[in-house]
Parts: C-alpha cells; structure tokens; sequence
C-alpha cells in the first residue's frame, strides 16, 4: 500500500457550531504521502450546518457532501465509506478536531502493522461546562470505563476496540461494512468482526484528536443505557461475549437488586452495605487518582453510579428482551439522531 489514498468519513446531523472546526483541522493535515478526501454525511441538517458545508465545499475541493435522510448512524457510516474508494477510511464525529499529524501517524501505523485492519489513538477531550469535565474525568478513569486505551491512556500496543479508527479497505472487503441493526456499539462490533476474521487493532498514544464534551448526567445515563442494551444483541449475533469488561455493571446492578433483596430477610442489610462500601472506597480511590478538585467529588461519584448502573440496567433490559424473550429490535429502537 503504497503512497495510500485516505478518507476521512464524519457522520453529521444539526451541528452548526462545531463542524467548520472539524472541518478546516482535516485541511491542515502534515499527510503528503497520498492522495486525502473528507466526506460529510449528513442527516439533512435544518440549523445552518448545511450552509456551512456548501461555503467550504468551494474553499475544499476534496470535501464532499452526501444525504442521510434516514438520519442512522451505522447506514451513515456506510454511505461515506461506500462513496470512497480509499485505500484507508477513517470514522470520525463531528465535534472532533485533529491534530496536523493525525492522518499521517494513522497511516504509518497502519503500513507499519500489516495484520491491523484498524488503527487508531487517543482521544483528548475538551469540557464546555464543568459537568462535562466531571464526566470526562470520570470517562477517564480505570474504575469508569475499563482499561478503553483510547480514554484512559496507556502504551502502544495491540487492544479490542478503539474510537476514531482508520480502517484498511481490504479489510472492510472481507469482513463487510457497520451492522445497519446497531444503534449503538457499531464500532466496537466491527472490530469484534476483525479480530474474528484475523485482523488485528493497533492503538497509539500519539494518533491525538480533540472532542468537544457536551454533557449532562441524564444524557449520560440515556448514553450508557444504550449501550449496555445493544451490547446483549451484538453478543446474540456473535454467540459471544465480546469482551469480559462489559460483564462487570451487569454484575454490580444485579448485586444490587439482589442485596436488596436480601435485607428484607433474616441476613439483613448487611451484604448490601458491605458492598456499597467496597464500590464507595473504589469510586473514592478513582476520583482522588483522576485529580479532580474537592468540589467536583460528589459530581465524580454520582458520574461512576451512572457508568455502572446505567450501563447494567441495560444490559439487564438486553438480556430480558433479546435472550429471554427472543425479541429483534424494533423500527423505534433503531431510531437515531444522525
């Protein structure tokens, strides 16, 4: 793969104030080596993103536009990949900017580790009100997420998942494109394909990007619903659990209840207790690690609760409506935003 050719696919709907800052940091780019395109998918906007677009399209020649009406995420991924032919495609969100050496540090990754059929780095975000640094330093934490490399930081190696990714196109021919069933999870489930197919993920601190963090702890916990729920269907259609952290908030919900349970009973409430304590000391040890400030403790702990319990109430749900009751998604539930 020489001289590679490179497009950057970016999933939008209604994102007037960040996606020329997306844009223009695909345009300073330090990649020389090939040939780079940047395509728009867009869930025909109505907040003045789609001016937006047009006005730059005639700065950017290498910018190109293409419809989403139906406003999915997993189809709006596939349309931006299909009207490419690259040798490599890069997924990116909206409210992300790249670093100058974002592109080509994929690239060399990617030419260096010929098993990976994916590469990708590190994301480094940027709070917009406090909340947001709270749940982002949460986001940050071994004790919030697991050992995600591409939140928390770590070594250059090879890991299970990563965001952003850049996508080597022989591998997407062989293994096919995003689940258009997915709402949720659809990276982590095309990189689960790879792993099965024999490619492999390459993550490197270096590969940097920025995120621009709107948060409040109601979305979030929508957030982490949906994926703990659509988890339990991509493990259906693998036969698989795709990776064992993803156990671990079930558990801790289901203990929960269980405990609960239990108090009303000749054991007591001390099972419960006991239990909540061990989450508090972890939760406290995280928070005192991440270094936030005195004043965002209460916002840190209330953040992990959400993680955890969010995230198990809806693999609880999953378990319920995909494995016990055998049903499919609905219409409504594929229903997304972009």
């Amino acid at each position: 793969m020489q001289n590679p050719s490179v497009s950057i696919v970016i999933p939008c709907y209604n994102e007037v104030n960040y996606i020329e800052k997306c844009i223009r940091s695909t345009q300073t780019q330090s990649f020389q080596e090939g040939q780079l395109d940047v395509i728009v998918v867009d869930g025909m906007s109505d907040d003045g993103t789609r001016e937006v677009l047009l006005n730059l399209q005639e700065e950017f020649p290498n910018l190109q536009l293409v419809d989403n009406p139906e406003r999915h995420t997993p189809k709006a991924l596939n349309l931006g990949i299909e009207a490419s032919s690259s040798d490599m495609a890069i997924i990116l969100g909206a409210h992300a900017e790249l670093e100058p050496s974002f592109v080509a540090l994929n690239v060399e990754a990617m030419l260096e580790h010929e098993q990976a059929g994916c590469v990708g780095g590190m994301i480094i975000n940027v709070y917009e009100n406090e909340t947001a640094e709270v749940i982002g330093k949460a986001m940050g934490s071994r004790f919030g997420v697991g050992n995600a490399r591409f939140r928390t930081g770590g070594k250059k190696g090879y890991v299970d998942t990563v965001a952003f990714g850049a996508y080597r196109r022989t591998a997407l021919n062989e293994i096919g494109l995003f689940d258009l069933d997915l709402v949720r999870n659809q990276d982590d489930e095309i990189n689960f394909r790879l792993n099965k197919h024999g490619w492999k993920i390459w993550f490197d601190p270096k590969i940097r990007s920025k995120y621009y963090v709107r948060a409040s702890y109601s979305k979030l916990f929508k957030q982490y619903k949906q994926y703990g729920y659509w988890k339990v269907y991509v493990n259906k259609k693998h036969q698989a659990v795709t990776s064992i952290r993803q156990m671990i908030p079930f558990f801790f919900v289901a203990f929960i209840a269980l405990a609960t349970i239990v108090a009303f009973t000749s054991l007591g409430p001390g099972p419960l207790i006991l239990g909540l304590m061990l989450w508090f000391i972890g939760a406290m040890v995280a928070t005192i690690a991440s270094k936030a400030s005195s004043r965002q403790y209460n916002g840190m702990l209330a953040t992990f609760f959400i993680l955890h319990t969010a995230y198990g109430l809806g693999y609880a749900q999953g378990i319920w409506h995909f494995l016990i009751l055998g049903k499919t998604p609905s219409r409504t539930a594929k229903a997304s935003t972009r």
